[in-house]
């Protein structure tokens, strides 16, 4: 092993790993990365190999040197490692379709990340995490974990309160937020800066400014009055919300309307899950190509956009002890006055060689309040259902969930959840059993 530093990303099989790996080769000359640990499991090894092979080619092409390691050894890879990126998914794409179909059944949104869909993705994800946790503070007890699997706000705390790892949180829907922003705006990204409010998901924009100047209120008005397909709202609302919403609020402000949405799409070309099959079944064929040495631009239709630079940007700075501010997701710590301490929040935080601070927003305004206030319950019962197997909590939390808001619902929801997922709960064995 050389002197550089050593990465090791779980998921390594992705089809997002060309993102991450542009991202290294971007930042060389500041982030001296040697080795790249690209791990998967058995069920994943024919695109672990050919994920790692595009990497190899980005590398040479780059001319940059660091070696890329594709391995099924989890321990081998998290053994002396500087920084630990979990980008996996439990059960693949096959599991994501089921997250979707079930709530879809019973009048529910169905979506992989909130609702009953992230609820049933939280379940499966938890123990692997917690397992992956166990070979880090074993193997690697200074390496920072940075989290990029989903429910990316859920499973950053429940490696917060129940291991002893170092853990930082990422979302790609802040940053996609402020490249949106810039974009309707006509300026450059760099330009912008949102101070963000909220949870994974479930993030606002409290206040955007422009080279410093707020323009928080002529944005709003300008959004208002166009038909942008990133803000689908009636202008009414946005103008009484004075705020910005990031894009899955539309779960939540217009829950009907995407619920149909959904309900025709499962019935049709099929759920995102089943889209996103064929949209990756095209990028590995791209990816096989020996000439391909790039990451290719269909990538970013995978939904992907942006995520070396919020991944990569946040390690460097780690590393560098930079002291810049950046949206992740890590402990309120007294940030919002309404939440307790020990919670994952959202927002923007000073990040050095100690972490994540967040910056302090203190009460958040009553129009959002109510709704964070309830997610988060939602999200700590989650927890610790997902981490003690715990039936009564799992069910409270459906129960209390916006995009659920039926107890019966709740109850058979939950049930398919377990039938459908009994592979992948081994905390709940007593109850399938």
């Amino acid at each position: 092993m050389s002197d550089g530093l050593k990465i090791a990303t779980i998921g390594g099989g992705s089809s997002y790993t060309p993102e991450l790996i542009e991202g290294f080769i971007n930042r060389i000359s500041t982030l001296p990365v040697s080795d790249i640990y690209l791990v998967d499991i058995e069920e994943g090894k024919e695109k672990l190999e050919i994920v790692a092979g595009l990497a190899e080619r980005m590398v040479k092409r780059a001319g940059v040197n660091i070696k890329i390691h594709p391995t099924l050894n989890r321990r081998e890879a998290i053994e002396g490692a500087d920084f630990v990126t979990t980008q996996f998914r439990v059960g693949l794409l096959d599991a994501r379709a089921r997250d979707e179909r079930i709530p879809l059944k019973y009048g529910c949104i169905g979506q992989e990340t909130t609702g009953a869909g992230g609820f049933a993705k939280a379940l499966r994800t938890i123990p692997v995490i917690l397992d992956i946790c166990r070979d880090i503070e074993e193997l690697s007890p200074d390496a920072w974990l940075i989290n990029f699997t989903n429910p990316s706000g859920i499973i950053t705390e429940t490696v917060l309160k129940h291991t002893k790892v170092k853990c930082i949180g990422l979302c790609n829907v802040p940053i996609t937020m402020r490249y949106g922003i810039a974009d309707v705006l006509g300026v450059e990204a760099d330009r912008i800066y949102i101070e963000y409010v909220g949870l994974n998901h479930l993030v606002w924009g409290r206040r955007v400014y422009l080279d410093g100047k707020d323009i928080t209120e002529m944005l709003i008005e300008g959004i208002a009055n166009r038909d942008l397909s990133e803000f689908p709202y009636e202008k009414e609302f946005l103008k009484s919300l004075k705020m910005i919403p990031c894009p899955y609020h539309r779960y939540y402000y217009n829950t009907d309307e995407m619920l149909k949405e959904e309900l025709e799409a499962a019935e049709g070309e099929g759920t995102r899950a089943e889209v996103v099959k064929k949209i990756e079944k095209d990028l590995f064929e791209k990816y096989k190509d020996t000439n391909l040495d790039v990451k290719p631009e269909e990538l970013s239709k995978r939904g992907g956009a942006h995520y070396s630079e919020a991944a990569c940007m946040l390690i460097e700075s780690i590393y560098t002890d930079k002291k810049d501010i950046q949206p992740v997701n890590t402990l309120n710590n007294g940030a919002i006055s309404d939440l307790p301490d020990n919670v994952v929040i959202e927002t923007n935080c000073v990040i050095d060689s100690q972490g994540a601070h967040p910056i302090n927003i203190g009460h958040i305004p009553q129009e959002i309040r109510g709704l964070i206030q309830v997610v988060k319950a939602y999200e700590e019962l989650t927890i610790e259902a997902g981490v003690y197997g715990d039936y009564d909590r799992a069910l409270q939390a459906l129960a209390i969930h916006p995009l659920v808001k039926s107890a019966k619902k709740a109850r058979m929801i939950l049930e398919d959840i377990l039938k459908e997922n009994r592979d992948y709960l081994p905390q709940f064995v007593e109850r399938l059993s």
